[in-house]
């Protein structure tokens, strides 16, 4: 007990004050948990410790991450996704396999049923770090999220089939139809159960716990929901994992699911920080030094190959950056490749030498993946430059005396709704070819272009403006447009938009006229509307 209770305070230690290290460089908690697994393994020397239930506890990140994902999936919108989920995402699996089982067996010479293996597991995406990113940018929304997504769903499935296929490989005088038939009847009982008992169950209980208004016993009801319905999966022959999207999917339709998607983020996020640990736990340093070309190698063949395959599919039903974006979002190799590896090892179906180098391949595409997906935007702008010749920054005509808008979101929108209707004359700059069609359908003048360059400023004569209006959320940037247009001999207003005391104190040393905090706006209106309310 001592010694169990050593080890999780030293993981939760070293993981924050590693997590919190890699923050001021961009770099994702990913990386820091895995770094924490693999420090963990060689600090207490728990490498060839039995870590089954470690993998368990860290199995159910991604249970309580697909819970959330199917949250936001309800039956009409995965209706919509069927193309995706069932077309693109069968194409992709059927084809990564078959050309991955053809290299290994006819290219490495490895026999046939290791090849079968390879082929499957290479086939596979990473759900955890894959959708972890995209629901933590919001970038799961947009049309590469919703593809990349639909994908992983499919891979999802298709891990029940793949590791009832290693079965019958490592079995003898097994019944194939039987099983089958088995297989078939398991989901057809567990789905009628979840949607048409599971559902009843589900909102009644959600319904009187959020009644009683105490959060620990809503709280104790949406974790009975999620682990309930893991087990349920599980106990039919599915994964953990198919059993939680399920429920998530059913609570989708219920009024109670923005609630529940807040109130179970701590646990998704502690447990795929569990499920992280558990993959850094997997590397062997000496053996990946020794074996480090091997290792990149195979590597950058799977990346490239899968982004090769997965381009091919997304092309003929998106346009090519979402396709390449799509691509490169699912070219790493899944956790689900641990477990068929470890169903291959008791049945001696693959060598524990090729087992251990596919474990590191696995594992080092996981860590490089969120650095990739955090600069996929700028790949594929440099392979698909858009055209912009519509409003090509080259061709903005003379202003004076303008206001300049920097940002089309949520509140650059508003800004130049209100400055429209006033009738001052400004013009918009952003960054986002989304914003800038945007801002294009609603008849506004907006440019494409960043405005932290010398030559954009001067391109949108900023020395005659009348203001500069920054609506942007990156601190960075603000600072980075704020000191380029403080360069300026003139004084120019400057005002710019802040959400937090942190922020404020980022730009503190900046000539910015007027900072505007949204929080402290809004409490004065409600404050000037209760007084109006005594006063009549």
């Amino acid at each position: 007990m001592e010694t169990a209770l050593l080890y999780v305070v030293a993981a939760l230690g070293m993981s924050t004050v590693l997590n919190i290290f890699l923050k001021r460089f961009g770099i994702s908690q990913i990386i820091g948990y895995i770094l924490t697994g693999t420090a963990m393994a060689y600090t207490f020397d728990v490498r060839n410790v039995d870590s089954h239930t470690l993998d368990l506890i860290g199995e159910f990140g991604i249970v309580f991450l697909m819970f959330t994902i199917g949250l936001e999936i309800s039956l009409a919108r995965l209706n919509t996704m069927k193309q995706i989920v069932f077309v693109n995402g069968a194409l992709q699996v059927t084809l990564s396999f078959l050309l991955f089982f053809i290299i290994a067996h006819w290219g490495f010479t490895i026999n046939y049923q290791s090849s079968i293996i390879v082929g499957l597991s290479l086939a596979l995406s990473s759900t955890a770090v894959v959708l972890s990113y995209l629901k933590s940018s919001k970038e799961i929304h947009t049309t590469y999220g919703q593809r990349s997504m639909g994908i992983l769903i499919f891979q999802d499935i298709a891990v029940i089939p793949i590791l009832l296929l290693i079965g019958f490989m490592g079995a003898e005088n097994v019944d194939v139809m039987d099983i089958v038939i088995q297989t078939v009847l398991s989901a057809v009982v567990l789905i009628g159960l979840l949607f048409v008992v599971g559902k009843r169950i589900m909102t009644w209980l959600l319904h009187f716990s959020a009644n009683t208004k105490l959060d620990e016993l809503f709280m104790g009801s949406v974790l009975v929901i999620v682990m309930g319905a893991s087990l349920m999966a599980h106990e039919a022959g599915f994964t953990y994992s198919l059993g939680a999207f399920v429920a998530g999917m059913i609570i989708a339709e219920t009024k109670y699911h923005h609630k529940v998607e807040s109130d179970i983020a701590p646990f998704k996020d502690l447990l795929l920080g569990t499920f992280f640990l558990t993959v850094g736990l997997k590397i062997d340093v000496m053996y990946f030094i020794e074996n480090i070309g091997v290792v990149f190698g195979l590597l950058a063949f799977v990346l490239l190959l899968k982004t090769i395959i997965i381009f091919f599919i997304m092309k003929f039903s998106t346009k090519p950056r979402n396709a390449m974006k799509t691509a490169l979002s699912l070219s790493q190799v899944g956790e689900f490749s641990f477990a068929i590896f470890a169903l291959a090892s008791v049945d001696n179906l693959v060598s524990q030498e090729l087992t251990s180098i596919l474990v590191l391949v696995v594992v080092v595409s996981m860590i490089i993946t969120p650095f990739l997906m955090t600069r996929i935007e700028e790949i594929v702008s440099k392979l698909f430059p858009e055209n912009l010749h519509d409003y090509d920054i080259e061709k903005i005509k003379v202003h004076k005396n303008h206001v300049i808008v920097c940002g089309y979101s949520v509140v650059g929108k508003f800004v130049a709704k209100d400055l429209k209707r006033r009738g001052i004359e400004h013009i918009i700059i952003d960054n986002s070819l989304k914003h800038v069609k945007e801002a294009i359908s609603d008849a506004e003048e907006i440019y494409y272009g960043d405005m932290t360059k010398e030559i954009i400023l001067q391109t949108l004569h900023a020395e005659d403006a009348s203001a500069v209006i920054i609506t942007l959320d990156n601190p960075e940037k603000k600072r980075l447009i704020s000191e380029a247009i403080s360069r300026y001999d003139k004084p120019i207003n400057l005002i710019v938009k802040v959400v937090s005391l942190e922020e404020k104190e980022l730009l503190a040393d900046l000539p910015i006229n007027v900072m505007i905090d949204g929080k402290e706006e809004v409490a004065k209106i409600l404050v000037e509307q209760s007084m109006q309310c005594n006063m009549r």
